[in-house]
């Protein structure tokens, strides 16, 4: 505990911690100003994405990149969720979606770009391991095609077409969880020497003793996961204050901040040259939200849901996640990155923003 209040006195950035209780305190006292909740809520996650990206890092070091970025992934990733479930209770179907696609194309190309980018800026060339960027982009290219079956075959003049694609959604999506746990197996059992990193590099920061960055990570998330429901709750009316439309909050402002603690680590983990953290960080995240999150969500929404919800995403979403998909096949087969190929995965996600700001796709 010791060295946790150590680097809060000394990190400036965690001393926005402060702004947890505040958080609440306004939640409590003023539950309908959506403009400061949601102003109070992005400053609280900093810190607590900061904080996960040290825990990270210390697992990271002792269980290797590998094992490391699917922690990172998956805890990540339970923000999302959490973010979905509370929208999936309420029915809030479009905004599920809507943040599905938006987290699997924000993870391949504003995380992954970025840390090219920022990684790039300091080294010269960066290597990373191509069989795991190959595998996991394999993955989600697997997972855009179940994505864009239901749109492509959906029909209104199609009988009894509500129950084939209730009933294709939930066969496609027992079909993504067994593709996702088979995909662990091979990369963490079978074949696990295929998807080490391309060199050990020791880290300049001392890591955390296994036990503090544990506790650490399991506090943080639930932290994380508490002020981002505040964050939905809020978000939709301080949007029209900012002048945000709702395709772009849920496709590019829920997957940011959703994605928040993973950016953390992955950006560090770029900087000091560990690209094969933030890749398994970037690409595991999409692959993990496509091939379990979502699937799960449909599976979910038979309990939760006040009626269930299918795979059918809307033309435009699907589109976009199958151009990040196919972007991402392409800029990772040489397993060398330069901070010019972050550049061009940034300014593909940059068209997707300012095009949903601007003119945003009509949702069904």
């Amino acid at each position: 505990m010791s060295l946790l209040l150590e680097e809060i006195r000394h990190n400036r950035v965690l001393w926005l911690l402060v702004f947890i209780p505040a958080v609440f305190a306004v939640k409590g006292i003023e539950p309908e100003a959506h403009t400061l909740l949601f102003v109070l809520a992005l400053l609280a996650i900093v810190p607590l994405a900061t904080l996960l990206s040290h825990a990270t890092e210390s697992v990271a070091s002792k269980t290797g990149d590998t094992v490391g970025g699917l922690l990172n992934a998956t805890l990540g990733n339970l923000t999302e969720l959490i973010i979905a479930l509370t929208a999936l209770r309420a029915g809030q179907y479009t905004l599920v979606k809507a943040s599905v696609a938006g987290a699997i194309v924000t993870n391949t190309l504003f995380l992954l770009g970025a840390s090219f980018l920022l990684g790039g800026l300091r080294y010269h060339i960066q290597d990373y391991n191509r069989t795991n960027a190959r595998f996991q982009t394999s993955l989600l290219f697997l997972a855009t095609v179940a994505l864009l079956i239901p749109s492509a075959v959906a029909a209104p003049d199609f009988v009894e077409g509500a129950t084939f694609m209730h009933q294709l959604s939930v066969g496609l999506s027992v079909l993504l969880i067994v593709a996702y746990g088979l995909g662990l197996v091979s990369s963490l059992k079978t074949h696990r020497e295929l998807f080490g990193s391309t060199e050990e590099l020791v880290s300049d920061d001392a890591p955390w003793p296994m036990g503090l960055a544990l506790s650490t990570l399991a506090g943080v998330t639930v932290l994380v996961a508490l002020v981002s429901e505040v964050f939905v709750e809020s978000v939709q009316q301080a949007a029209v204050a900012f002048g945000m439309t709702p395709a772009f909050v849920g496709f590019i402002v829920v997957a940011l901040v959703g994605g928040a603690a993973e950016m953390a680590s992955a950006f560090s983990g770029a900087r000091k040259n560990r690209l094969d953290l933030s890749v398994g960080i970037a690409l595991g995240s999409a692959a993990q939200i496509a091939l379990f999150v979502a699937p799960m969500l449909v599976l979910v929404s038979y309990v939760l849901g006040p009626t269930p919800m299918d795979l059918q995403f809307w033309p435009g979403a699907v589109i976009m996640v199958l151009i990040s998909t196919m972007t991402v096949l392409t800029v990772t087969s040489s397993g060398h990155s330069t901070w010019f190929v972050g550049v061009l995965l940034v300014m593909v996600y940059l068209i997707f923003a300012m095009t949903l700001y601007l003119l945003p796709p009509r949702i069904q």
